[in-house]
C-alpha cells in the first residue's frame, strides 16, 4: 500500500515539474496554459465523484489496482505526443483517474489505520512525499540533460506500472458491513458534519500550492534571493513535509489527533508569518521549512479523521472530501497571484497563514469521542479489513 502511495507521489510530481518542457512541446500559450492546467484539477474532482459510485459495486481496491496503471499511461501520453489535441486527451485521462486513484488510495489507507487500530495514515503520506521527492529530483535530471519528455517518463512507467500491478496483489479489501447497508452507505454522510473537515483540506492546499507555486519566485523577487537558491524552497519544504509525517503517527498515538492538527496549524501559520516578514532569503527559507513540518499533517488526518466520523459510510466521506484538495488547489495559486499583483507578495502570504489558524477552530472535529486513537485511546487489533466502515 505505501508503495502506491510512493508511485503516486513520484508520478505526480514528473508531470507538474516538467510543465515549462510541457508547454515548448506542444507550443501551449501562456493564455492557454492555464486552462490545461486549471482542468486536470477539475476532472479529478470529477473523477472523485465518480469513485463514491463506483465503490457501491465495486472495491477501492480494483479501482486503485486498475486506475494507477491508467495513470502511469496517461503521464506517459504526455510525454510522448507531438499534438495539442493529443495533449488535451492525455491531461483528461490523467485528471479523471488521478482523482479515482486519490478517493480510493485514501480510502484504503484510513481502512487499513481502522483494521490496525492506530494511527498509520502519516507514513502512507509520507511514502507520497518520498516519492515526490525522487520524482522531481528525476524530472531535474530529465532537465539539466535536455532529455525528451519521452525519454523521462519511459524508464519510470516501465518500472512503476509492473510493480503497481504486482503490488497490488496485496491491497486488502473486505466485505461491507451490515452497517453501511443499513444506514445506505452514501446516505449516511452528513455534509454539515463534514464541512468542517472539507475546510481544511481546502485550507491545507491553498497553503500547499502556494509553496509550489510561489516559492521560487517569492524567494527571489521579494526576499531578493539568488535564481539559484530560489530552487531550493520547494525541495526543502519537500524534505520537511517527509520528515514531519515520518515521525507523526508517533505524536497520533502519543498525543492524539487533536493535539498533532493544532500544533501543525501554529507552525504553518507561523511558517506564513515568518516567510511575509522575513527581511531576506535565509529567513524565508526558515519559514519554508516550517511551513512544511507544518502543512504535512493537516490532509492525512483529514482524511483519517472524515473515516472516524461516518464508520459505516466512510467511501463515500473520503470521496467526497477528496474533492476540496482540488478545489484548495484551484484556488491557491490564483489567489495568491492577484493579491500580490493587486497588493503585495508578503500582504498576500497572510492570507493562507490567517486560513491555517482558522483550523484550529475545527481541531476537535478530528477526534470523535466514540472513535479516537493516539493518547491512550488505542483499539485492539482486528484482522478485518471492511470497505465502508474503515475507509478514509
Amino acid at each position: 500500500m505505501a508503495f502506491g502511495f510512493f508511485a503516486q507521489g513520484a508520478t505526480f510530481a514528473l508531470l507538474v515539474t516538467r510543465i515549462p518542457a510541457i508547454q515548448d512541446r506542444y507550443g501551449v500559450s501562456d493564455v492557454l496554459l492555464p486552462v490545461f492546467l486549471a482542468a486536470v484539477p477539475v476532472l479529478a474532482g470529477v473523477g472523485s465523484v465518480t469513485t463514491e459510485q463506483l465503490v457501491k459495486r465495486v472495491r477501492p481496491g480494483r479501482l486503485l489496482r486498475w486506475s494507477q496503471p491508467v495513470v502511469l499511461l496517461a503521464l506517459l501520453g504526455v510525454g510522448s505526443g507531438g499534438r495539442m489535441a493529443g495533449l488535451a486527451v492525455a491531461l483528461a485521462v490523467f485528471g479523471l483517474t488521478v482523482g479515482a486513484l486519490d478517493a480510493s488510495m485514501n480510502m484504503l489507507g484510513v481502512s487499513l489505520q481502522r483494521a490496525y487500530g492506530r494511527s498509520i495514515m502519516l507514513g502512507f503520506h509520507a511514502a507520497y512525499s518520498l516519492g515526490g521527492i525522487v520524482g522531481a529530483s528525476l524530472a531535474w535530471v530529465g532537465a539539466h540533460w535536455h532529455l525528451a519528455l519521452w525519454v523521462s517518463y519511459l524508464p519510470v512507467v516501465a518500472v512503476l506500472l509492473p510493480a503497481t500491478l504486482v503490488g497490488s496483489r496485496w491491497y486488502v479489501d473486505g466485505d461491507m458491513p451490515a452497517a453501511e447497508e443499513e444506514r445506505g452507505g452514501a446516505d449516511a454522510v452528513v455534509f454539515r458534519l463534514l464541512l468542517p473537515l472539507c475546510l481544511v483540506m481546502t485550507f491545507a492546499y491553498i497553503g500547499d500550492s502556494t509553496v509550489s507555486n510561489w516559492s521560487a519566485k517569492y524567494l527571489q523577487d521579494t526576499l531578493g534571493g539568488s535564481e539559484q537558491l530560489a530552487t531550493v524552497p520547494y525541495n526543502v519544504y519537500m524534505v520537511t513535509t517527509l520528515l514531519g509525517r515520518s515521525i507523526g503517527d508517533l505524536g497520533v498515538r502519543r498525543f492524539g489527533a487533536v493535539s498533532v492538527v493544532r500544533l501543525g496549524a501554529l507552525l504553518a501559520a507561523l511558517g506564513f508569518a515568518v516567510v511575509a516578514g522575513g527581511p531576506g532569503a535565509w529567513v524565508g527559507m526558515l519559514g519554508f521549512t516550517l511551513l512544511g513540518l507544518g502543512l504535512c499533517v493537516l490532509v492525512p488526518q483529514t482524511f483519517a479523521a472524515a473515516g472516524r466520523l461516518f464508520p459505516g459510510a466512510s467511501d463515500a466521506a473520503v470521496a467526497r472530501l477528496n474533492i476540496f484538495n482540488y478545489v484548495g488547489f484551484l484556488i491557491g495559486s490564483p489567489l495568491v497571484g492577484a493579491l500580490g499583483d493587486a497588493w503585495s507578495y508578503r500582504g498576500a502570504m497572510l492570507v493562507p497563514m490567517v486560513l491555517v489558524l482558522v483550523t484550529l477552530g475545527y481541531a476537535r472535529s478530528f477526534a470523535p469521542a466514540a472513535d479516537r486513537y493516539g493518547g491512550g485511546h488505542e483499539r485492539p487489533r482486528t484482522a478485518d479489513v471492511g470497505r465502508g466502515s474503515n475507509g478514509l
